[in-house]
């Protein structure tokens, strides 16, 4: 059997052991930890981004056949209380013919996508979709949640 000799430096004095001691072998978790809790934080944070929602907030109405439209380029958002916005800016009834005009340019077939709320008149829907099929080369379109 082997015996291991140890000397103690500051006292000058030999120990004689079995076996020699050995530092433990221990994994930090603590800073680990932190840095899975710092990429969670990014990755909670940068999915809030990958929703993007192009009208204002509006309780749509459901329909079963509703359908995803996947080239959005103009919205125009109908309020419950009845305000009318195009692309997130406050328009009146009368001039949003000529604005959605402006924005269709030479583009041959443009989507203008209708979000209005559940609770608005029926008769100011009406009105806005008449005023936008007056402009050439829109296609319209009503936003509703599947359901």
């Amino acid at each position: 059997m082997l015996e291991f000799v140890k000397i103690n430096k500051e006292s000058g004095a030999m120990r004689l052991t079995e076996e020699p001691e050995e530092t433990p072998f221990f994994i930090n978790l603590v800073s680990m930890i932190d840095v899975l809790f710092c990429i969670l934080a990014f990755f909670i944070i940068s999915s809030l981004y990958l929703t993007r929602s192009e009208g204002l907030p509006v309780n749509l109405p459901k329909a079963a056949t509703a359908e995803t439209q996947r080239t959005a380029q103009i919205n125009v958002t109908i309020q419950a209380n009845g305000a009318i916005a195009l692309n997130r800016q406050p328009i009146a009834l009368d001039a949003i013919e000529d604005a959605v005009r402006s924005q269709v340019g030479s583009t041959p077939q443009s989507l203008v996508i209708i979000n209005a709320d559940a609770n608005v008149r029926h008769g100011l829907v009406v009105s806005v979709m008449d005023r936008l099929r007056q402009v050439q080369g829109v296609k319209l379109a009503i936003a509703a949640t599947k359901g």
